[in-house]
């Protein structure tokens, strides 16, 4: 058994660890496979009035050796032994799931205790039979899945006991006790367990890890019988009855959805949105007379224009730039360049503009519009821009 669950946790260890399982959705099957550990029980054999006194006393201290008609009773005791259990069951999808399950429970008993003497057992004492059982998968984020559930059933006894006790043959030898049953009862069990979904080897399937407690409510009724422990070397019948029986049930096995939830793959992020080129600055440009920064008709028509302009669009800033051409001495065209450019600033203002939005720089005889040479008179250097932004 613990080779078998090394091995187990082995494969665990080996496979894809899968975070954020899906709940089982739907029909799904499982098997599983274990080791059933039966706590002892007690147990009250009897004879009929009348049968022949045994030649041994195998009833408790209290009780006279060998009256016919008396009951003697303890405890028996059991080995660990191996359960395999198949189901079948349905997921809502939410960790609720409902499963019937059919179990099969072999133990083997080993010694009777108290007013059996300390008689070894032999044999076999068997359960097998259907169960209901509610579960819930515990939502955590782990690989492993924690479940809790219970249900109830009927489960059916087949056993067969067999106590040899030296001393109770007729001459003094070893003798033996027989007894044996089929009949069923009620039950019901409480389960925890895990689960480890392996995706990646098949969708749908998992390895689980279990323990669960079942009681049954019914007592077992054996028919009883001695053999070898009469004078007359005759069987005489009787009865044995058990009580109620509990085992604590260990496996491992697999579950497989028969059809598992299609993982969503996430809906592809849109690509954002281009952000809008900002609008082109658009220029106006004033021309001036020769040596002069006053304003000409044209120019406080086009200034105008540049006005109502920056009240229709998105403009945050208006750029005022005077330049004069290569005639005159470089220190003299910057004043010259810097009177135009409050000229126009003073009649942008004077046609609505904030001045607070005005931003006036002057270049005198730089970044001319026409290259020339120094001292050349070239109408389309003496200007102004107006750069709305």
């Amino acid at each position: 058994m613990k080779l078998r669950l090394a091995l187990a946790a082995a494969t665990c260890l080996s496979l894809p660890l899968v975070a954020h399982a899906q709940p089982i959705s739907g029909p799904y099957v499982g098997l599983e496979a274990g080791t059933a550990f039966e706590n002892a029980v007690s147990a009250t054999g009897s004879f009929p009035a009348g049968a022949p006194a045994l030649n041994t006393d195998i009833r408790s201290d209290a009780q006279i050796a060998g009256f016919p008609g008396a009951e003697f009773g303890g405890k028996f005791h059991y080995n660990e032994s191996y359960a395999g259990i198949g189901s079948i069951g349905y997921g809502f999808g939410d960790g609720l799931r409902v499963q019937v399950d059919i179990d099969y429970i072999h133990n083997t008993p080993t010694k009777a205790e108290d007013g059996f003497g300390g008689a070894k057992l032999g044999k076999y004492d068997n359960k097998f039979g259907p169960m209901v059982n509610v579960l819930y998968d515990i939502p955590v984020n782990f690989p492993v899945i924690p479940y809790v559930g219970g249900g109830i059933g009927y489960q059916f006894y087949n056993s067969d006991y067999q106590a040899d006790i030296d001393g109770l043959g007729a001459d003094g030898g070893p003798g033996n006790i027989n007894a044996s049953v089929t009949q069923g009862s009620f039950a019901y069990d409480a389960i925890v367990g895990l689960s480890f979904p392996i995706d990646a080897v098949l969708p749908g399937l998992a390895l689980t890890a279990e323990y669960r407690f079942m009681q049954i409510t019914g007592n077992e009724k054996n028919g009883l019988s001695v053999v070898g422990g009469y004078p007359t070397g005759s069987a005489v019948p009787g009865t044995l009855k058990t009580g109620q029986e509990s085992l604590n049930i260990v496996t491992v096995g697999m579950r497989y959805a028969l059809f598992p939830a299609v993982m969503m793959a996430p809906a592809p992020t849109p690509a954002p949105m281009a952000s809008p080129a900002p609008a082109a600055a658009k220029t106006y440009l004033v021309f001036f007379d020769w040596d002069k920064y006053s304003l000409t008709p044209r120019a406080t028509q086009i200034i105008a224009e540049a006005a109502s302009g920056s009240k229709t669009s998105s403009v945050t800033t208006i750029d005022v730039s005077g330049y004069t051409d290569t005639s005159g001495t470089p220190d003299y065209n910057q004043g010259l360049s810097e009177r135009r450019a409050k000229t126009v600033a003073a009649k942008l203002v004077e046609d609505g503009v904030a001045a607070s939005e005005i931003s006036i720089h002057a270049y005198g005889e730089t970044h001319l519009l026409v290259p020339t040479g120094p001292g050349v008179r070239e109408p389309q250097n003496r200007r102004v821009e107006i750069v709305l932004n």
